[in-house]
């Protein structure tokens, strides 16, 4: 089982600007992705790609960011020299970002090099086609390599010829919730696309929060804030789910008591993951 640790946010860090990748750590962001798919442009991805490389042959420091990279698709030429060059990496990232995964057997695929290569990188997936909708329940089973999954609601309504709207999505939106939850992994929403929209940020973020996202993307360092305070939590969460971790500790158990309720045993995963995040807003 992967390690608990927050990801409330996440921003990207093109790789095409080295320069960017300071900035984007100094954010506030949990995670920040090196980008080296959609937000590239053909004809700069093998220098995006060196650039890469170049930032993890680097040392990183232990501060609670999750530094993570994400590939091009799998299956096309870029994809796969993105993925050979990880393998071959002294020092590879410590998780890569996979887009437009359709079924389980492409991260089997990925997860079965990486234990080739010896490599303990994790896996984000991004669910944003119809087949990967359909197959999201077994894609977040795919490999205890998986960490989370990433509702890519753009490209998803395209596919799913609908309007791109919280409405239209609700039920894809759901489906990935359910398939992440099954799996006890994070689950981080598309980020709001509209700079100038804080409200409807907050809207859609506390929306997507209330039906079981752990996170949510931003496309600038100033939503970032808003992003946190929604997805962190309370103090009366936090004083909870300490009492549950203690109670569960104390009994040695799959059943306890907690304020006259009866909780079993999965209710400890996401207690556990209220405590991490709060360790990291403290920090």
């Amino acid at each position: 089982m992967s390690v608990i640790q927050s990801r409330r946010s996440f921003i990207f860090s093109p790789g095409t600007d080295l320069s960017m990748f300071g900035k984007a750590l100094a954010s506030g962001a949990d995670i920040v992705c090196v980008e080296l798919e959609d937000g590239v442009a053909p004809k700069d991805k093998d220098t995006a790609r060196a650039n890469m490389l170049g930032i993890f042959a680097e040392p990183q420091a232990d501060d609670g960011i999750e530094r993570i990279v994400r590939i091009n698709v799998l299956g096309s030429p870029e994809g796969e020299a993105d993925l050979a060059a990880v393998l071959d990496a002294k020092s590879p990232p410590p998780a890569l970002m996979m887009p437009k995964v359709n079924n389980p057997e492409e991260v089997r695929r990925v997860a079965d090099a990486l234990d080739g290569a010896g490599l303990s990188t994790r896996l984000q997936i991004i669910i944003e086609t119809n087949p990967g909708l359909e197959a999201a329940y077994e894609i977040a089973q795919a490999s205890d390599r998986v960490d989370a999954l990433l509702f890519g609601g753009v490209d998803l309504a395209a596919d799913l010829r609908c309007e791109y709207g919280w409405e239209p999505l609700l039920y894809a939106r759901s489906r990935v919730v359910h398939a992440a939850a099954g799996a006890g992994i994070d689950v981080i929403d598309v980020p709001w696309l509209d700079l100038g929209d804080e409200a409807g940020l907050r809207q859609e973020a506390e929306a997507s929060a209330r039906l079981g996202f752990t996170g949510k993307g931003s496309i600038h360092p100033r939503q970032i804030p808003v992003i946190n305070e929604i997805f962190s939590p309370s103090a009366e969460q936090i004083a909870y789910a300490r009492k549950v971790v203690a109670a569960f500790a104390e009994a040695d158990t799959g059943l306890v008591v907690v304020d006259n309720k009866l909780i079993e045993l999965p209710v400890l995963r996401s207690m556990e993951r209220i405590l991490a995040v709060a360790e990291r807003v403290q920090n």
